[in-house]
């Protein structure tokens, strides 16, 4: 059975930082894409940032210039680093795993990322 596992989500002042990480435990094969994507009560779910297995990424507008997603494919990790962060960036942050092998998305079970002086 495979899990997501996320950490790193804390309560942080208004230009602080954190680091997101989410690893992957059991067995999956094949990871294709990595993303994170967040939500807030009341809101669909929205993709904060991707990356594919070559390296490509895509991030939402919002975060563009401070957020920054890398992966570690021997470790079925992915990692998102948010510097500057803002109030707006408050929320409940998901990862989510493509598998080409069995064509499945998986999700983590969340962490709260809150911002606020």
């Amino acid at each position: 059975q495979v899990q997501l596992v996320e950490s790193g989500g804390d309560l942080v002042q208004p230009g602080g930082s954190l680091r997101l990480s989410c690893a992957a435990s059991g067995s999956i094969f094949s990871i294709y894409v990595m993303g994170w994507y967040r939500q807030v009560p009341g809101k669909q779910r929205e993709l904060v940032a991707a990356i594919n297995r070559g390296g490509s990424t895509n991030y939402a507008d919002s975060v563009k210039g401070r957020f920054t997603i890398s992966r570690d494919n021997a470790k079925n990790t992915v990692y998102l680093q948010m510097n500057s962060l803002k109030p707006e960036d408050t929320a409940v942050y998901y990862c989510n795993f493509y598998s080409d092998y069995d064509r499945r998305a998986y999700w983590g079970q969340g962490t709260q990322v809150t911002v606020s002086s």
